[in-house]
């Protein structure tokens, strides 16, 4: 699998070159946004790992100008930014997952060895379908719209069935994180998915499997 790192910080872009080669993935890292977008016109990547705050064009423009193009390739988003509307701007453009630095490098790994089976998979759960490629959710074959916090919520669940989610991954979804504010979230998804969430008292929530 070819991927595109877009990283400017020398230490951990080259950390993470090496891991993911030493993974056997075929890596060019590039350290601006410039670079990227002309690494993109003569190679055809399956991945791009992108930060958000480089130099010339950010993580977020670049894929914006990408997806006019026409360029429909997979993304995660790699960024100390942890703001809702950087988060929501990158799912809206098709960002397949967001990891908040700092993180241990072999999270990443773990993301992309997980994540990619399903990258192209419509998963359903429920009277649930949701769709990776396009952040498209239905109901029972009706196409619904959810919210800056929903639509994060429900696709981090739904690709974690059965695991349990700490509260600390889902205050990272939302711009003014609480314990009260995270249960009136919870409990919406649930009235909109008609989901069994169950709380796990000091842990998190876990999508029950049914």
């Amino acid at each position: 699998m070819k991927i595109l790192l877009l990283e400017d910080d020398l230490i951990l872009g080259e950390t993470l070159e090496e891991m993911l080669q030493e993974a056997h993935y075929d890596v060019l890292w590039v350290k601006d946004g410039e670079e990227a977008a002309e690494a993109t016109f003569d190679t055809i990547y399956d991945l791009y790992i992108l930060d958000i705050n480089v130099p010339k064009i950010n993580g977020l423009k670049l894929l914006e100008e990408l997806r006019s193009a026409g360029d429909n390739t997979r993304v995660i988003f790699i960024s100390a930014l942890s703001d809702m509307g950087s988060i929501s701007k990158g799912f809206s453009l098709g960002a397949e997952d967001y990891l908040k630095k700092p993180f241990f490098p072999e999270e990443l790994l773990v993301r992309i060895d997980a994540k990619f089976t399903q990258f192209q998979k419509v998963i359903q759960h429920g009277e649930i379908t949701f769709n990776p490629q396009n952040n498209e959710v239905h109901k029972e074959g009706r196409l619904i719209t959810l919210g800056d916090v929903q639509l994060p919520m429900l696709r981090i669940f739904i690709q974690n069935i059965g695991r349990t989610l700490t509260k600390e991954s889902l205050f990272d979804l939302m711009e003014h994180p609480s314990d009260s504010a995270l249960r009136v979230a919870i409990n919406k998804l649930k009235t909109t998915t008609n989901w069994e969430i169950q709380n796990i008292r000091g842990v998190g929530y876990r999508l029950e499997t049914r």
